[in-house]
């Protein structure tokens, strides 16, 4: 038996059934889960400093998942896996813009969630560890990214990102002139494997173009390099 502390789950699930067996599955695995069923109960409940890592269901009684999403990320900047039923790009893109790591689908097959929040759990302790003797400013003519402050500055203005566009933009720029596969960038962005079918680095890619103000059609910023991945071109922020 393992001699480290449990980790604190948050699984926000409107469907008692579910919500037993994810809880019965994950505890003897090394969690803490506390079941919160209605969005609204959950949010009038949380302590980020208590929560290790999220599961939240997109449909839920009270505030649904998205809205949920929003509020957590106010004052929690950890692991947060999203529950869906729905198969919609739609509530993708918006659960990636309000700061979701990771997609699971329904039915749910409780060893693969256990692996994506493990994978999740390692890739966030281990930026968070490395964070101390890392680089925390980059600069690029009009472009400056301040690590710390997780903020990007375009022209003088702030630009609005996500915690998950910032690092996304940060891997990027931080490899400036370098190739990135969906492959690199998804094992960094989640520290899984990319399986050829998430979409979600591409959703990232695209919502960073709009609020950098590089072209969609024809990006001279953050340039699509066909069949290898994506690169950040230094000189086109000058």
């Amino acid at each position: 038996m393992s001699d480290s502390p449990p980790i604190n789950c948050l699984l926000v699930e409107d469907d008692i059934r579910l919500a037993e067996l994810v809880k019965d599955y994950l505890e003897p695995q090394g969690f803490n889960v506390t079941v919160k069923n209605r969005g609204d109960q959950a949010v009038a409940d949380f302590k980020a400093e208590q929560t290790d890592i999220v599961i939240l269901d997109l449909m839920l009684p009270g505030l649904d998942g998205l809205q949920v999403c929003r509020q957590f990320r106010q004052s929690y900047d950890g692991p947060l896996i999203i529950l869906t039923a729905k198969n919609s790009d739609i509530d993708h893109v918006m659960g990636l813009e309000l700061g979701a790591d990771d997609f699971v689908n329904k039915p749910i097959e409780p060893p693969v969630l256990l692996a994506r929040l493990r994978a999740l759990l390692r890739r966030y302790h281990k930026t968070k560890a490395s964070s101390e003797s890392a680089v925390h400013e980059l600069n690029f003519g009009q472009l400056s990214l301040n690590r710390n402050a997780q903020q990007a500055v375009l022209d003088g203005e702030i630009v609005e990102l996500t915690s998950r566009e910032f690092s996304l933009l940060w891997l990027l720029a931080e490899h400036a002139g370098q190739v990135l596969s969906r492959d690199q960038i998804f094992s960094h962005m989640r520290g899984i494997e990319y399986d050829g079918m998430d979409r979600s680095v591409d959703v990232r890619i695209s919502q960073l173009r709009k609020k950098l103000k590089d072209n969609s059609e024809q990006p001279q910023r953050l340039k699509t390099v066909w069949g290898k991945g994506y690169l950040f071109v230094a000189e086109a922020w000058h």
